[in-house]
């Protein structure tokens, strides 16, 4: 009993540690300037038209069956 006492109040501490360990790098952090930047050339892009033709869909392969045997 008390080991299992032991163990989970290892593995409580172990959680509480990570959650406070979540490093984030520079790079996720909003930036006003690129966020202006990039909202400016979306709605360039949004206003130029441009047609896409659509996929061709490929094409159904039948699926194989096993023959019945007579007897």
């Amino acid at each position: 009993m008390k080991l299992y006492l032991t163990i989970g109040i290892a593995l409580a501490a172990l959680c509480g540690v990570v959650t406070f360990a979540q490093a984030r790098p520079p790079t996720v952090t909003n930036s006003p300037g690129y966020d202006a930047r990039l909202k400016e050339s979306r709605s360039q892009l949004g206003s130029s038209p441009t047609i896409t033709a659509p996929a061709n869909a490929p094409a159904a392969i039948p699926k194989r069956s096993k023959k019945k045997r007579t007897n």
